[in-house]
């Protein structure tokens, strides 16, 4: 009776132990990785799905700033790289860390480490002069600075933005007679004549949104904002390309995983407090699914060669 009794308790104990071994995800801490300052729409939506998921599953989830620059070395997405696919870090990426990344020698960015979740914000990045300037629009622009030096202002040469913007004015027959980057494109950047022309995003002008020009909008679709405002895809087809943000794991974390993270950020990126920021701001929020946000790093990919090509002519 005895050995019985031994036979039965060593059987349960082993059928245990699949079960403690693998625990449901999650049962602990979990980061989502933002390689950027915070403050900025991507930090804030990603904060929004922090709270979210914590309150969903009960464990504590929090957004760490890992700031490294739009163009590389992207410290933030390297972390996420090397972490264990087991979604206890997930990255909050702009589309420069899985189009940019492998192709500037960062090793453990190539090949391409990451799976997207989804894709969450459109930054709404504008192309704007002062009202003073002697143009109204990117044709305009174009002869005024044909005949005359026009001084740039961008956020950085390796960004998107800043790419379409300087293959606009290729595609157009011009080119700047001079750009710079800055840490801060505001309303005073226009009013001290540091810069006649930039590109930034919209919530840094709107204080000042009627004394200034916008002459288009950088993303697929109008800004709300200003709907008045043409796209750069609208003026030139082959620059239909936008500065996004979505959500990134290590390849081969597990699916059941993976569709826990998604459904929270979905509800979230619906939720009335994330589409208020929208309204406020002109971003575009949504949810977009991996598949297809798969299908968008493949597109802009093959855009930003397309630039690339350009812009070395």
């Amino acid at each position: 009776m005895l050995k019985k009794t031994l036979t039965v308790a060593v059987l349960a104990s082993m059928s245990l132990a699949p079960l403690a071994a693998h625990a449901e995800y999650p049962e602990k801490p979990v980061e989502f990785v933002v390689p950027w300052p915070p403050g900025d729409l991507e930090d804030v939506l990603t904060r929004m799905i922090a709270e979210d998921f914590q309150k969903e599953y009960g464990v504590p989830a929090a957004v760490v700033n890992k700031p490294g620059g739009g163009g590389g070395p992207f410290p933030g997405a390297v972390e996420v790289a090397g972490a264990k696919p087991d979604g206890y870090t997930i990255g909050s990426f702009i589309v420069a860390v899985p189009v940019v990344g492998p192709q500037i020698g960062i090793p453990e960015l190539n090949p391409n480490p990451f799976e997207p979740l989804g894709a969450f914000l459109t930054y709404p990045f504008v192309i704007v002069a002062g009202k003073n300037a002697p143009y109204d629009d990117v044709d305009g622009l174009a002869a005024y600075a044909k005949e005359n030096d026009v001084a740039l202002g961008h956020f950085g040469a390796p960004l998107i933005p800043t790419k379409v913007t300087m293959a606009l004015a290729s595609e157009k027959g011009f080119s700047f007679g001079s750009d710079a980057a800055f840490d801060m494109l505001d309303c005073n950047s226009l009013a001290s004549g540091d810069v006649d022309v930039m590109n930034t995003t919209l919530q840094l002008v709107l204080p000042c949104i009627d004394d200034i020009k916008v002459l288009a909008s950088i993303g697929g679709e109008r800004i709300s904002l200003t709907p008045d405002a043409p796209t750069v895809a609208e003026i030139a087809p082959t620059l239909d390309i936008a500065l996004w943000n979505g959500l990134f794991v290590p390849k081969d974390t597990p699916a059941d995983v993976r569709a826990k993270i998604i459904a929270v950020a979905e509800k979230t990126m619906m939720s009335e407090r994330a589409q208020k920021l929208a309204k406020e701001t002109g971003a575009l929020v949504y949810w977009q699914n991996a598949d297809d946000t798969q299908a968008l790093i493949a597109s802009d990919t093959a855009t930003l060669s397309e630039i690339g090509s350009m812009l070395s002519e």
